[in-house]
């Protein structure tokens, strides 16, 4: 018997959902969360949420990323990260911390991939530590990496979980960074070979893989103006680095495809709707070009061998380091597209400024110079909107976006398969001594129905989304901010790792096995 079917129709019938031997009324109507929607402009109502629906094995999920819950850091033969220095540097790390031991997944994985089953995950998003496979990025595998992840593996499909295996989640090997990093066009080659390791080894059990997270946000924040790891600020070597992704993308997807007849590639992206912030013209294109470079100036590359419209005037291939034939290495289709989605963004135009000083960072991934713009080549400036209110992580919460971006990019790229790669927000809900140690985070509950429901109208007007992955599993060390947000479905008390599933976790539990929202 289908035993998502099964669970879907027990499910039903009981009223509530079943999760780890309780039973959770639907927490759609309570009075809190009715609460947290009339907070949204434009929010969906109790009634459209207990409409949507999601399509029979649509892949419900979570994702990770290796540096952020790991810890062992170094331990069996790895390698030091750009991660590992950068947070071993004072007044790198809000708080004064590290992922040294972060959540220890190293250890407890098995703990991990069992409570996912629990709360009734099809899909694991999972990151691979370069520096543990390659401790100075080339060169042989080191073999107690490629293990411990080949374990792994085992393990979810144990569990029932897919392996969706994401390569590189931004923890460069330091050899690497001391041989010039990113913005060194030879490390689309080391990483083609990277991946190749991984295909050759781990490629008879993991069919999707993605070899980036967030390219862009590599290549801006860790070269353009050193908000995260390795820290370097100059915008040259944002371009360049840009470059060398994008020619490590379509190296890798070769490479990967060459060693394993099973791999689809696809993509995790980080995108955000771009909306003009006037009606004028202007700032309608400044938008595009905020589109174009934040959001699909990767995908673009790949799908049609060319970079997008992100600039005014004369584009600077030079400086980003293009060569002759680099056209055809770009060109490299992918099977599926995937990216996050957290808010969205507000830009307007700075074309007609005359003095650019270049753009500022926030720590929200926010450009931050109203005065000139971001940069002298695409001359726009991007800002957060607060008309929705703000999560603990600072975010504005728009559940729209998500639809519209859904049927932006299903439109652009003639109704691709799409898989949701993360998305999530971040509240600071704990065990509650008074509740029985439950942690009552109505609120991530009802952030995840608003946008959950506007995920389903997207699929209901053709959008062929087939999974969805929640940021995150499980609270973890969240790069710059440390251990200040808390992201995840399940609560880890960093004290003594003990795990706690939250209420949006046995929630978002029923509705993997339902595919329903209350």
């Amino acid at each position: 018997m289908d035993r998502r079917a099964f669970l879907g129709n027990t499910l039903a019938a009981a009223g509530g959902a079943l999760v780890g031997g309780r039973v959770l009324r639907a927490a759609g109507g309570t009075q809190r969360e009715s609460a947290v929607r009339a907070q949204v402009p434009g929010a969906i109502g109790q009634s459209e949420i207990e409409a949507a629906r999601f399509p029979d094995g649509f892949l419900w999920g979570t994702a990770t990323a290796a540096f952020q819950v790991e810890g062992a850091w170094q331990e069996d033969g790895k390698g030091e990260s750009i991660w590992d220095r950068f947070t071993h540097t004072p007044g790198k790390v809000r708080g004064a911390t590290n992922a040294d031991v972060a959540c220890d997944q190293y250890h407890l994985y098995a703990q991990d991939m069992a409570l996912a089953k629990k709360i009734n995950q099809k899909s694991y998003r999972f990151s691979i530590s370069w520096p543990r496979i390659q401790p100075t990025g080339t060169g042989a595998p080191n073999m107690k990496g490629v293990d411990h992840y080949s374990k792994i593996v085992d393990e979810m499909l144990k569990n029932g979980l897919r392996p969706f295996c994401t390569i590189y989640h931004w923890d460069l090997p330091q050899a690497l960074e001391d041989k010039g990093g990113w913005p060194n066009r030879d490390l689309a080659g080391y990483y083609a070979d990277y991946a190749g390791i991984l295909a050759k080894h781990l490629g008879d059990r993991i069919t999707i893989w993605a070899p980036f997270n967030m390219p862009w946000s590599v290549a801006y924040m860790g070269y353009g103006v050193g908000a995260l790891a390795p820290g370097r600020a100059d915008f040259d070597d944002f371009l360049k680095a840009l470059h060398t992704l994008t020619l490590a993308q379509g190296q890798a997807l070769r490479s990967i495809k060459a060693t394993s007849s099973k791999a689809t590639v696809g993509s995790a992206y980080g995108m955000c709707p771009a909306y003009p912030k006037t009606d004028s013209d202007e700032d309608h294109a400044a938008a595009s070009r905020y589109h174009a470079m934040n959001n699909v100036f990767l995908l673009e590359a790949a799908m049609h061998g060319r970079y997008p419209k992100a600039f005014v005037g004369d584009a600077p291939y030079d400086k980003m380091g293009m060569k002759p034939g680099d056209e055809e290495i770009m060109h490299a289709p992918l099977d599926w597209v995937g990216f996050h989605y957290y808010t969205r963004r507000h830009v307007s135009d700075a074309s007609k400024v005359q003095a650019f000083s270049g753009g500022g960072f926030s720590g929200t991934e926010i450009e931050a110079d109203p005065a000139t713009g971001r940069d002298p080549y695409t001359r726009f400036r991007a800002e957060m909107p607060t008309e929705g209110p703000l999560t603990e992580s600072g975010l504005e919460v728009w559940p729209r976006g998500i639809y519209d971006l859904v049927m932006q990019i299903s439109k652009e790229y003639n109704n691709p398969i799409i898989e949701i790669t993360e998305s999530g927000c971040g509240y600071l809900d704990a065990p509650y001594e008074k509740e029985n140690g439950r942690v009552p985070d109505t609120r991530r509950i009802a952030w995840f129905q608003q946008e959950l429901a506007e995920l389903a109208r997207a699929i209901k007007d053709g959008a062929k989304v087939r999974s969805f992955h929640a940021w995150s599993l499980i609270d973890n060390f969240e790069w710059g901010n440390g251990h200040t947000e808390r992201y995840g479905l399940i609560y880890v008390d960093y004290r003594d790792q003990k795990r706690t599933i939250k209420d949006s976790g046995l929630w978002y539990g029923r509705v993997a096995a339902t595919n329903r929202l209350t």
